[in-house]
């Protein structure tokens, strides 16, 4: 499987934990569709939408970064 370059995977996770944080406060539509489309990028780069997957292919991630964060 071809993974996505880390500058890559960081550009997607950055927003993502942000828009997480709007979601909890706001769960606008516009966040969640935002979301999904940062999921699915994920998807198609590492082959799933577990964002610890992602996390864990940056460098410098430790064993106890690739805890679940997807809910």
């Amino acid at each position: 499987m071809r993974m996505a370059h880390s500058a890559m995977l960081q550009n997607l996770i950055e927003p993502y934990d942000t828009l997480r944080i709007l979601q909890a406060h706001k769960g606008a539509a516009e966040v969640q569709e935002r979301l999904d489309d940062i999921l699915y990028t994920l998807c198609v780069s590492t082959g799933t939408r577990d964002v610890a997957v992602a996390r864990h292919h940056l460098p410098g991630a430790r064993p106890q970064d690739n805890a679940p964060v997807c809910g």
